[in-house]
């Protein structure tokens, strides 16, 4: 059954982001990162390429060639996900995929609108009877 990690009151997702990529890559775990649409895919791996060297995040949209051959692939598209490790939500919607991966992570801020979303999915998740760790960011 996959594992949820809920972090709340997040105030900076792109770096809690690219933190938690980074330590995924460490453990040479693939991961894949849900967001609402190619805008913000492109964003996204804009941002990640753009760190310094010693912070290379290689990683491409789910419609590269080379996303099978990629340790961080982003996802807006309803299309097959080639990965099953870990699945970073950063869409307000929740994934209908993320049953197939060991790992989900839902990052919340701060605002109003992201809180009710979060609601929304830690609900589904919760009746559907997955176990959800809570981490507040506030409290870190």
């Amino acid at each position: 059954m996959t594992r949820i990690d809920f972090y709340f009151n997040v105030t900076n997702k792109p770096a809690l982001t690219h933190d938690l990529v980074r330590a995924a890559l460490v453990k040479r775990r693939q991961v894949t990162i849900t967001v609402a649409d190619e805008t913000a895919a492109n964003d996204l791996t804009n941002a990640l390429w753009q760190q310094k060297p010693e912070s290379f995040l290689p990683n491409v949209l789910v419609n590269h060639a080379l996303a099978a051959q990629t340790p961080i692939v982003i996802h807006w598209q309803n299309q097959a996900v080639m990965q099953d490790e870990l699945l970073i939500n950063l869409s307000a919607a929740q994934p209908s995929f993320f049953s197939q991966f060991t790992q989900l992570i839902e990052l919340v801020g701060d605002d109003e609108q992201d809180k009710a979303a979060a609601r929304t999915r830690y609900k589904f998740y919760r009746e559907r009877g997955y176990e959800i760790k809570n981490i507040n960011k506030a409290e870190t």
